[in-house]
């Protein structure tokens, strides 16, 4: 399994906005890249944390490479609108292989 970690600040009064498109922007990635989903975070700083995995490497860079596109113009229009600030406008904070799984699923 492979992981992608993002960060982003929201604009005062828009978490609700950016959480809303963050969710759909993950579904629609999840079926149309192969991606695992993503796990959404808040740090005590106040910044949201975007963990995601991947089944591979290879499946995430294909769909980096392609920018992560979808067909839902007004979720990403909402998705940005929301960002005050952010680590990258495209990089991953960190990338990572994983090698050891303990996470215990609760779905």
């Amino acid at each position: 399994m492979f992981v992608a970690v993002y960060w982003w600040r929201v604009h005062p009064g828009k978490e609700e906005q950016f959480r809303k498109a963050w969710r759909r922007g993950t579904e629609l990635i999840t079926q149309i890249y192969g991606s695992y989903g993503s796990r959404l975070h808040r740090d005590s700083d106040g910044r949201f944390v975007g963990y995601a995995e991947w089944p591979d490497e290879a499946t995430w860079r294909a769909a980096f490479d392609r920018k992560m596109v979808y067909n839902e113009p007004e979720t990403r229009a909402a998705f940005v609108d929301a960002i005050a600030e952010t680590a990258s406008a495209v990089e991953p904070i960190f990338t990572m292989t994983v090698v050891d799984d303990l996470l215990a699923r609760s779905h």
